[in-house]
């Protein structure tokens, strides 16, 4: 690709806006306190992973603090049930990822929901 003036496109790294990055799996309350025991069933098993269901069984988290057996790296897992017409779908999140970013997937796929 050709850039306007014929020279090559060069960054100096002065010119690069760096950032820090939230990084590791931070505090996991950010996420589990967006459950009410009135909307979803939270379960802890022998192994300590964590499942959150709703009631109506159409929604889940799980948050396995060792990796989800199986799924190699996978930390936490949200799923939506569909319908007979429409597929539902999954997310998955490392090990190591922020508490914080998990959260708020979490809380962009609950606003998504309404009650019937």
């Amino acid at each position: 690709m050709a850039v306007p003036g014929g020279s090559a496109f060069r960054v100096a790294v002065e010119g690069l806006r760096r950032r820090e990055w939230r990084l590791g799996a931070g505090r996991v309350g950010v996420v589990m306190e967006q459950f009410s025991a009135d909307d979803f069933h939270l379960v802890v098993d022998d192994r300590a992973d964590v499942h959150v269901n709703s009631k109506d069984g159409c929604f889940y988290l799980g948050w396995f603090p060792l990796g989800r057996p199986g799924a190699e790296g996978e930390g936490w897992r949200i799923a939506v049930t569909g319908t007979a017409t429409v597929p539902g779908y999954h997310i998955s999140f490392g090990v190591e990822t922020p508490a914080d970013v998990v959260a708020a997937a979490v809380a962009r796929v609950l606003e998504t929901s309404r009650r019937l």
